[in-house]
């Protein structure tokens, strides 16, 4: 056990996740209180503490960052090792980057300053630049402030994986109420397109879920509407993700093709049979490979595939024979998760963990190695809560086949409408805005009920929250 005491908030993220970086498997408690003698403290059994008060902070010192950068010192001395990602816990380090581009400074300064200031590895900082440099360019191509985007959510999979925390239920246990929820959906599509008429989306990204669990008449129902209420001539990007290659038809991808989708999934995670059983997975390695090139037969020329390192009971070998057989089909951009266990997740409501060692680190170096070999470059970082040794998820594509919605909910710098159960809007503002708690931000998020049953009865409820917004 292992027990942090803050006397404020502002850094008890930061803190938290670094104890939680160095000691995976440990039991952690917090405690924040006003009253307490130390800015921090992070008591171990053995009583070797670490204690910060605050006459031992510089003058001038940015508080959260002092907090971290000596808790980082301490926790690196006491273990003997170092983080990849350093001190950084932030979710997109991306953004820091951005900002250091916008305030002058060059490639050599940004490096050096990721690895003095933050610990990071040399490794990664140039990973981070060169991610965000080519963010940077694909972003430049859209109009931010005017420009929108548009997410379709269909929460539905033929099962539910023992590590996924999404919204999305086994479609056997919806199969006879699918149409209700997409009568809610088309609703909601309808309302939006009126609400943007007049304005044509940058990007359109259908998820969940699976999307292609619908029936190949629901999927048509489904892009029809679409097209009905918004205009899809021109867009830079159309993806769905087909995802799952057991819900993958010839028919259903014959009704993709009539609309103008630029981009699909097909999404193995694994190309171990033994891991594809465990974690629920209900199809083979050879559904993966056939779904794929039965895609590719049909015309589909801008395919991803993602992957997961860390799954249960998977060395670095088996990586290898995954990135060995995805190289054969050779899809235009692969996403690499490095595996986050979230207590939404099943494998996490049972207390399971993944090994959290070396081995991760070499899964990642053979993926980076593999995706090098496709001739992909990474386009886009970024890294989750509770994320497999620190690692972080990057997505690597040819150099005319990047994700630009990825980039988009990333770095949330255009407006993105959510439909659909579990659904986020991210409504965009170039200039600050004060929230009702005072604080400013250039984001307003609106959020759709997650629960199937409570988003079909309330969906006029969730089209006016979005509908009413001045802003959009």
């Amino acid at each position: 056990m292992i027990a942090i005491e803050s006397k404020k908030n502002k850094y008890t993220y930061n803190v938290y996740h670094l104890v939680k970086a160095f000691f995976p498997g440990e039991e952690i408690s917090q405690k924040v209180d006003e009253s307490l003698e130390s800015l921090t403290a992070v008591r171990f059994s053995d009583g070797d503490d670490f204690v910060l008060m605050p006459g031992e902070l510089e003058e001038n010192a940015d508080e959260k960052w002092e907090v971290t950068r000596r808790l980082y010192r301490y926790l690196s001395e006491r273990t003997g090792r170092k983080l990849a990602w350093g001190m950084l816990t932030g979710v997109r380090p991306t953004k820091l980057i951005m900002q250091k581009i916008e305030a002058g400074m060059d490639r050599e300064e940004i490096i050096r300053s990721f690895q003095e200031e933050d610990f990071v590895s040399e490794e990664k900082a140039v990973l981070a630049y060169e991610t965000a440099l080519r963010e940077h360019e694909l972003l430049s191509k859209l109009d931010c402030e005017k420009g929108f985007s548009l997410y379709v959510g269909i929460p539905f999979c033929p099962s539910v994986c023992s590590y996924c925390s999404f919204s999305s239920s086994p479609l056997d246990a919806w199969k006879d109420r699918v149409d209700l929820y997409l009568d809610a959906l088309m609703k909601e599509i309808r309302a939006l397109g009126e609400r943007m008429r007049g304005r044509r989306p940058d990007t359109i990204y259908i998820g969940g879920g699976t999307p292609t669990t619908l029936e190949p008449h629901q999927l048509r129902r489904l892009l029809e509407g679409i097209s009905e209420s918004f205009d899809i001539n021109g867009l830079l990007e159309f993806t769905i993700e087909a995802g799952r290659p057991d819900s993958i038809t010839e028919e259903k991808l014959q009704v993709i093709r009539e609309y103008p989708v630029t981009r699909i999934s097909i999404n193995p995670q694994t190309m171990q049979q033994k891991t594809l059983d465990l974690v629920g997975r209900r199809h083979t390695v050879e559904d993966v490979e056939n779904a794929f090139r039965l895609a590719r037969r049909m015309g589909f020329d801008n395919i991803n595939m993602d992957l997961i390192a860390g799954l249960p009971g998977e060395n670095a070998e088996d990586m290898r024979d995954t990135l060995a057989r995805i190289e054969a089909l050779c899809p235009d951009s692969l996403t690499v998760h490095a595996l986050a266990i979230k207590r939404a997740a099943r494998l996490g409501q049972e207390g399971r963990t993944a090994d959290l060692g070396s081995e991760i680190e070499r899964m990642i170096d053979e993926a980076a190695a593999s995706a090098g070999r496709m001739g992909l470059t990474p386009y886009y970082l970024y890294r989750q809560k509770n994320i497999a040794g620190n690692f972080e998820n990057v997505g690597y594509a040819e150099v005319d086949k990047a994700g630009i919605y990825n980039i988009l909910i990333m770095e949330e710098k255009q407006t993105i409408l959510g439909a659909g159960a579990g659904a986020s809007t991210k409504i965009y503002s170039p200039e600050p805005i004060r929230m009702a708690n005072g604080k400013e931000s250039n984001l307003i998020r609106i959020e759709n009920v997650k629960n199937i049953t409570e988003y079909i009865s309330r969906i006029d409820e969730m089209i006016q929250r979005k509908c009413s917004m001045e802003m959009l």
